[in-house]
């Protein structure tokens, strides 16, 4: 599994100019479902996201986490996270799970996070989805397990 996490006061995602979800202060996490990825995967790759030491405390040291803040999290299905841009100039796709699966995890993902207690929305997955943030810092980091 991989994925982007990015810090941010706002975010949301629409489908057909209909907002399907929306957050405020909190994470957006793109996440891309690779074969092979597990249950266990995703449950671990969720508890790090949401346990991350990088919301700011009062003396502005990246000390506390998702769950410390309290805040909301966004997670949005990022099929291109599979890709493998290693040779010519087309990506392949060839390492990303086959739909059916993938989307059974991205779920799951979502279900792990509101299972902290953390206020968690998504996308839709396999649309055409336009997502709107408003970056907090930047703050971004890369997560791969």
């Amino acid at each position: 599994m991989r994925a982007i996490i990015q810090r941010v006061l706002a975010a949301e995602v629409t489908v057909h100019a209909k907002q399907i979800s929306k957050i405020g202060s909190g994470l957006l996490t793109f996440l891309g479902v690779q074969k092979g990825d597990t249950e266990e995967k995703a449950d671990k790759l969720i508890k790090k996201i949401v346990e991350l030491r990088i919301f700011s405390d009062e003396m502005g040291k990246m000390n506390l986490s998702l769950l410390d803040k309290k805040a909301e999290h966004l997670i949005v299905s990022q099929f291109t996270l599979a890709a493998d841009c290693s040779s010519g100039r087309r990506p392949s796709f060839i390492t990303a799970e086959e739909p059916q699966k993938a989307k059974y995890l991205y779920e799951r993902s979502i279900e792990i996070s509101r299972g902290f207690g953390i206020p968690t929305f998504g996308g839709e997955f396999q649309a055409d989805m336009k997502v709107s943030l408003q970056n907090d810092g930047p703050v971004t980091f890369i997560l791969e397990l």
